[in-house]
């Protein structure tokens, strides 16, 4: 189809032909995604081996200190006059040895078996029992991941060591000399000062973000469960086990319905929350913006008092009023004059459903049309001028500016909240709990989503690895859309193109 073809049709025949080019073109971006990360793989690789090139390089050419620094770390530095810095790459290799002899290597030995020493009884003098404690297979998968990781970082140190080593042996053979630590430290004020407000940073976040983000990925991997809890009992690696059990219908049918159909009901809940939200959300905004429309301020800050409200304290109140013998059955007797029971959460899993995603618009609107509305504010009154000089009316003006320019700015918010939705904890636990119950789902409710099963999983059924491998599928499957939708939207392709 040509341009001109194109700007002939109406919008309604514009959705159905981007709608298809967008089902057309998927197929092509996830396949550009995979290459995408193909490319990533080799880069690395070809990394890794360009830097064994440098290592014997560095070797060969290096003088006797330099090559001395391969086994000893400092020992070219404080050869070459950068005292401090030598003596803190020795302290390091030193404190790294000492806490591998007396610590980690204690646990990083049984990584690989997780432990095989149970706890058991055994009895003094033939008589008196006494509970002895084995090995705790969640203390060596901890602390391997601890030494490992800090094994990565010293090795990281290691190669620093060398190339600063090799870097002040040229420096003096061109006849200059290292800087001194009243010069570096100056320099970490000034130049270097975003290395020093960041280091705390970076430490905190590898500290409570990454260890805890590889330690549940591997947890993945093992048998943790009530039937396997430390330190009573070990646990072991057991591969990819708790992943296949999520989709063999055959031996592990129960947690493979539970996953399919809770997978297709959290992506139908993603949609539908997000788009609801976005679509009611851009028509309250409009209305609220339109000229004529008087108290703006007053509408505005009705939606910013919603928003003032704890949304859990919301939704709570919201549990109580859809009870059985709630609030909102109470007033309904009283307008018909008739017992009103109707189950809002307890006996359909459609109504519920239904119940939960009109509360959600309710928490959700407001924050849509504050957005919208400072969009809709900021776009140049310059474009509504010359569409209604070229004869455009409101509805053509609609959907060749305003529609365009405010999913052009909240298609990042699009994905974001898209994402937030099928994480979104607090609506599906706290107004149904995940019900109706039903007996063919394992430890989960016709309402939860995955991350709701998820939390079942750990607090109710201890079943950790199974919990662990689901909050992987599902990261995969947020960074994957995530990323695809992102690198095909306008907002990432034409940056500029509303400046």
């Amino acid at each position: 189809m040509t341009y001109v073809e194109y700007k002939q049709l109406n919008p309604f025949q514009r959705f159905a032909h981007n709608f298809k080019k967008l089902i057309v073109n998927a197929p092509r971006a996830v396949a550009n995604f995979f290459k995408a990360v193909g490319r990533a793989i080799v880069k690395f690789f070809t990394g890794i081996g360009k830097g064994f090139k440098n290592y014997g390089t560095t070797f060969v050419k290096g003088d006797w200190a330099t090559k001395l620094s391969y086994l000893i770390f400092g020992i070219g530095d404080i050869h070459k006059g950068k005292y401090y810095k030598g003596i803190l790459f020795f302290l390091t290799e030193v404190l790294y040895v000492l806490y591998m002899v007396f610590f980690g290597w204690t646990y990083l030995r049984d990584f690989t078996t997780l432990g095989t020493v149970e706890t058991h009884m055994e009895f003094v003098n033939g008589i008196i029992p006494k509970k002895v404690y084995g090995d705790n297979s969640m203390l060596i998968l901890l602390y391997s991941v601890l030494s490992i990781v800090i094994t990565i970082v010293v090795f990281a140190v290691y190669i620093a060591n060398i190339k600063d080593a090799y870097r002040h042996q040229v420096m003096r053979a061109e006849g200059g000399k290292p800087t001194s630590l009243k010069q570096d430290v100056r320099d970490f004020l000034d130049g270097k000062y975003h290395i020093t407000l960041l280091s705390f940073p970076v430490l905190m976040i590898g500290i409570f973000n990454i260890l805890p983000l590889i330690f549940m990925i591997l947890i993945a991997f093992t048998s943790y469960d009530k039937t396997h809890m430390p330190p009573g009992t070990l646990f072991t690696w057991v591969g990819l086990d708790n992943f296949a059990s999520l989709f063999d219908v055959v031996h592990s049918a129960r947690r493979a319905r539970t996953f399919i159909d809770l997978t297709q009901w959290t992506l139908i809940w993603a949609v539908v929350a997000t788009f609801s939200n976005y679509i009611l959300g851009m028509i309250f905004a409009l209305m609220i913006n339109k000229k004529g429309i008087k108290l703006k301020a007053l509408w505005r800050t009705l939606f910013v008092i919603t928003i003032a409200v704890p949304q859990f304290v919301s939704l709570l109140l919201m549990n109580q009023m859809l009870q059985t013998n709630g609030a909102v059955n109470v007033l309904l007797s009283e307008i018909t004059g008739q017992n009103v029971q109707i189950q809002f959460f307890n006996t359909s899993a459609f109504m519920a459903r239904m119940t939960v995603i009109i509360v959600n618009c309710w928490v959700g609107i407001p924050y849509t049309i504050l957005s919208m509305s400072g969009i809709l504010m900021n776009i140049p009154e310059d474009l509504y001028e010359s569409a209604r000089i070229d004869g455009a009316g409101p509805v053509k003006t609609f959907t060749k500016i305003t529609l365009p320019y405010m999913i052009f700015v909240t298609t990042p918010q699009l994905i974001t909240q898209f994402v937030g939705n099928i994480n979104n904890f607090n609506v599906i636990f706290l107004l149904t709990g995940g019900g109706p119950t039903t007996e063919q789902y394992y430890q989960a409710g016709q309402t939860d989503i995955l991350v709701t099963w998820l939390f079942n999983l750990t607090m109710n059924s201890q079943d950790y690895g199974l919990a662990a491998a689901i909050g992987i599928l599902v990261f995969i499957v947020c960074a994957t859309l995530s990323l695809i939708v992102y690198n095909s939207s306008k907002s990432m392709k034409d940056e500029e193109a509303f400046s």
